[in-house]
């Protein structure tokens, strides 16, 4: 169910935000500042590439201040608004019986996204 899973999530939007995520980490990693926020916006293109099968995990550091304020500063200007669109198509794809395990997906990775200093996807 994994392989079959990812693979029509790649197909149908995975392979679309990996590519997002990724010029995002790019244009991110041209200023010194926004070099940490740049690497986890490639952490999360490829959690995004193929979510199925894998949990989000909490690393040794979580609790860290650097975390907490890298965090804080990633849910002002970007993690929020990720969040919420993981809400709105985990909520839509619900709806119908076939996407409901693509709409677990969602809620899944909106959790990563919304806060993604001090968690990864395993």
């Amino acid at each position: 169910m994994r392989l079959i899973g990812n693979i029509i999530w790649f197909i149908f939007g995975g392979v679309f935000i990996f590519f997002e995520y990724i010029l995002a980490g790019f244009a991110l990693c041209l200023t010194i500042v926004g070099i940490p926020f740049g690497l986890q916006c490639f952490k999360l293109a490829f959690a995004h590439l193929a979510p199925f099968g894998k949990e989000v995990m909490p690393l040794s550091n979580t609790s860290s201040p650097v975390s907490v304020l890298l965090n804080v500063i990633w849910v002002l200007f970007a993690g929020i608004w990720i969040a919420l669109t993981h809400i709105l198509w985990g909520l839509i794809l619900c709806i119908s019986i076939i996407g409901i395990p693509f709409g677990l997906q969602h809620f899944k990775l909106m959790g990563l996204c919304f806060a993604p200093f001090g968690q990864d996807l395993k």
